[in-house]
C-alpha cells in the first residue's frame, strides 16, 4: 500500500486500473461514477499517514520478500511457504505424487491469471515437455474462454497436455467425475480453487487438495510431484536440465478487449406478466419454489436442538456439493443432504443424531428434521466458531429453512452465511457468553423470547429447558438491521422483494 500511495499525485489514491477494467467489461457508467466520487474511495489521508493511531495492530508485509504459499489439505487455514512443503510431506505422510492439477473456476481464472499460466506452459513447450499430471483448466467466464482462445493462451495450455473445460464451477464444487481414483484412496491434487474441504472436489474424503496460485499449479503439473519447489528445483527433458522462470507480467485486460461478451444472454420480455414457467411436477431435478411462511408474531417456544455442531462446520458440512448438485434446482430433494457433514458434538459422528420425539438414535439429521416438521415442530441448530465458513452457498440457509429451522445459535458466524440466514428468515444469533455453547444439551428444548420487540443492537433472551427439569437463561446477540428484521417478519427477503417488483 505504501508504494501505491507514494506513486499517486493525489492524497486520495485512486486505482485507474479499476476504471480500465470496468470499461473493458462494458460498465463505463460505473467507472464514471467511481471517478466522480474518487475522493470517497481512497484511504483517509490522516489514517494513511499514521495508521497506528487508528488501528489496534498494524501489519506490514513486504510483498517483494513474500514466498509463494501452499495451503492445505482439507482446510484453507493450513498455509506453508512452498519451501516447507517437502518436509511436510515426510512429516505428515502426504502423497508426493500429484494425481491432478486444476486451475480456474470463479477463482484465479482471470485473463491475467491464465496469461501467467500460459507463460509457464510455453517454457515447457520450448523444452519439449508435457505435463506429468493431468491438468484441467476452467475459464471463469465465456468472455475469458473466448478471449484466451483468440489470443493463444488456450493453445499454449493444450500444447503441453492441458484439458480446457467449459466455463462453469466444475471440479471446484464437485462436478468432477473421476473414475481413476476410488473412494477412500489417498491422493494429492493441487488447485487454484478457493476451498479445499474434504470430499468437496471429487466426493472422496481421502483426496488431499493443496491450494496455491495458478502459476504454481502449472509448475506442479509439469513436475508431477508435490515436493517440487519451482523457486529452486530443476526439470529434466531429454537429458537436459532446466529451471522454470517466473511468469512474465501479464495484462489485467486484453489489449483487444474481451471476446464472447453477452454470450448466452437473452433479453427479457418488456412485459413479463404473461410469462409462465412450466416445470414437470414429476421432475426430480427441477422444482418451483413456494414462498416461506411469514413469522406468526409469536415467540419461538420449546424448539428441539436438531444438531449441535462441533468444530468446523462449513457450508460444505451444512449442504454438501458433489453428486448432490444434480438437485440444485430442486430444493426439497437437495435438502436431504442437510447437515450430513456436521460433526455431532454429543457423539463425534457426522450427519446423525437423536430424534427427541421418538428416542431413536443414529438417525440422519435431514430425516429427523422432516419428522419434526411433520409434527409441526420447529427446531434450532447450534454451532461453534466461524459457523458457515466456505462458499456463499445459498442452499446452506435455504435447506434448513425448508426443513423447519427457526434459529441458528453459534459462538461466531462466517459473514456471508450469516447474511444468507437473514435473507431466508432464519434468526442468526450468537451466544453473548461463548461458554453458553456448552450449556446446550442433546435433549434440550429452547425458547427464544422477546421477538415482538426485536430491535437492531438489542439482545434477545433464551431459555434452555433441560430434560431433568432444570433450565438455563442465556443472552443471544444479533446483527440484524431494520431491513433484516423486515425480512424475518415477512418470512424471507424474497417475499418482500417479490412484492416490490
Amino acid at each position: 500500500m505504501g508504494a501505491e500511495l507514494g506513486a499517486t499525485t493525489s492524497i486520495f489514491p485512486y486505482d485507474e486500473r479499476a476504471a480500465i477494467y470496468l470499461r473493458a467489461t462494458e460498465r463505463s457508467e460505473l467507472a464514471e461514477l467511481a471517478e466522480q466520487y474518487r475522493h470517497l474511495l481512497g484511504a483517509d489521508p490522516e489514517v494513511a499517514a499514521d495508521p497506528s493511531k487508528y488501528f489496534d495492530r498494524v501489519v506490514e508485509i513486504d510483498l517483494s520478500t513474500l514466498e509463494p504459499h501452499v495451503v492445505g489439505p482439507h482446510t484453507p487455514d493450513l498455509a506453508r511457504p512452498i519451501s516447507e512443503v517437502a518436509a511436510a510431506i515426510i512429516a505428515e505422510g502426504y502423497p508426493d505424487v500429484v494425481s491432478a492439477a486444476l486451475i480456474g473456476s470463479c477463482t484465479n481464472s482471470s485473463y491475467e491469471d491464465i496469461s501467467r499460466v500460459a507463460h509457464v506452459a510455453r517454457q515447457a513447450e520450448a523444452h519439449g515437455m508435457n505435463v506429468a499430471a493431468p491438468l484441467l483448466v476452467t475459464p471463469g467466464s465465456e468472455a475469458i474462454h473466448a478471449t484466451i482462445q483468440r489470443d493463444g493462451q488456450m493453445k499454449a495450455l493444450e500444447d503441453v497436455g492441458a484439458t480446457v473445460l467449459a466455463n462453469a464451477c466444475g471440479p471446484c464444487i464437485g462436478q468432477w467425475r473421476r473414475p481413476t481414483v476410488k473412494a477412500g484412496e489417498a491422493n494429492s491434487i493441487v488447485t487454484s480453487f478457493n476451498r479445499n474441504f474434504p470430499a468437496r472436489n471429487d466426493a472422496n474424503p481421502s483426496t488431499m487438495n493443496f491450494i496455491t496460485s495458478p502459476e504454481i499449479v502449472m509448475a506442479y503439473a509439469l513436475s508431477g510431484r508435490l515436493s517440487f519447489n519451482p523457486l529452486t528445483d530443476t526439470l529434466t527433458t531429454g537429458g537436459t536440465t532446466w529451471k522454470l522462470e517466473p511468469p512474465a507480467e501479464a495484462p489485467e485486460v486484453p489489449a483487444d478487449g474481451y471476446a464472447g461478451r453477452g454470450y448466452g444472454y437473452e433479453v427479457p420480455a418488456e412485459d413479463g406478466s404473461g410469462v409462465q414457467v412450466v416445470v414437470d411436477p414429476d421432475s426430480n431435478r427441477l422444482q418451483l419454489l413456494s414462498p416461506f411462511p411469514a413469522w406468526d408474531g409469536k415467540d419461538y417456544e420449546g424448539m428441539p436442538v436438531l444438531v449441535k455442531a462441533k468444530g468446523k462446520c462449513t457450508t460444505d458440512h451444512i449442504s454438501p456439493a458433489g453428486p448432490w448438485l444434480r438437485f440444485r434446482g430442486h430444493l426439497n430433494n437437495l435438502s436431504d443432504n442437510t447437515f450430513t457433514g456436521a460433526i455431532n458434538a454429543y457423539t463425534g459422528e457426522a450427519g446423525k443424531g437423536l430424534n427427541v420425539e421418538t428416542g431413536e438414535r443414529d438417525v440422519s439429521f435431514p430425516k429427523i428434521a422432516r419428522d419434526y416438521k411433520a409434527r409441526g415442530l420447529s427446531w434450532v441448530a447450534i454451532g461453534d466458531e466461524n459457523y458457515g465458513e466456505g462458499s456463499s452457498r445459498e442452499h446452506a440457509a435455504m435447506s434448513p429453512r425448508l426443513l423447519g429451522a427457526k434459529a441458528v445459535i453459534v459462538r461466531s458466524f462466517a459473514r456471508i452465511h450469516e447474511s444468507n440466514l437473514k435473507k431466508q428468515g432464519i434468526l442468526p444469533l450468537t451466544f453473548a457468553n461463548p461458554a453458553d455453547y456448552d450449556q446446550a444439551q442433546e435433549t434440550d428444548r429452547i425458547s427464544i423470547h422477546g421477538l415482538k420487540s426485536l430491535t437492531p443492537g438489542q439482545a434477545l433472551q433464551a431459555t434452555l429447558y433441560h430434560a431433568d427439569g432444570s433450565e438455563d437463561r442465556i443472552t443471544l446477540n444479533h446483527t440484524m438491521s431494520d431491513e433484516h428484521i423486515g425480512w424475518f417478519k415477512a418470512g424471507a427477503a424474497l417475499n418482500i422483494l417479490g412484492k416490490a417488483s
